[in-house]
């Protein structure tokens, strides 16, 4: 009996070449996709005082929006230490925007900013839309950072490390 014949050595390599080049190339594009810096969206904040922020005027600072609920306990913990951290870096560049979800009351969003003295934005997302806007944040605390040229640096979902984002901002704002 004869063996059937196996296909040339030749073959075999351009085929793993071939394999290595497909992955290689698959690597490269998650990296990309993952490292990649996403744009802040253009949108318009409605403070609690009936004024419009908008994204755009905002560029040229660091700056920070984070989505809270009065109804979210890790919210009301981490807040006092939002303030610190907005107190901490506003002369330095920082911008904050505190966005109160739109199942919140604007009653007590109003009531909370109020009796707490928050320094910075504190807005209204009646219908949902800045939320959507932002990667549909369902979650609170969700903050982003977003840096000077409008790029989200980072986001946490829940209370950050506080250190750590002090670190960022601090980078971010040399830059």
């Amino acid at each position: 009996m004869q063996a059937a014949p196996s296909s040339p050595p030749r073959n075999r390599t351009w085929i793993k070449i071939l394999a290595a080049l497909v992955i290689a190339a698959l690597a490269l594009t998650g990296y990309f996709s993952l490292s990649g810096k996403k744009s802040a969206p253009d949108v318009t904040f409605q403070s609690i005082n009936g004024q419009q922020l908008s994204m755009q005027s905002l560029r040229g600072k660091v700056v920070m929006v984070n989505f809270w609920a009065t109804s979210c306990t890790t919210c009301v913990k981490e807040m006092p230490h939002m303030v610190q951290t907005y107190e901490k870096y506003k002369d330095k560049g920082l911008d904050f925007v505190a966005v109160a979800m739109s199942y919140d009351p604007p009653n007590y969003v109003l009531n909370y900013a109020q009796t707490r003295n928050l320094p910075f934005h504190v807005a209204l997302d009646s219908k949902g839309d800045v939320a959507k806007s932002f990667e549909d944040v369902k979650l609170t605390p969700t903050t982003y950072v977003i840096d000077k040229k409008g790029n989200i640096i980072k986001r946490y979902v829940g209370e950050p490390d506080f250190a750590a984002l002090h670190q960022l901002l601090e980078k971010a704002l040399a830059a």
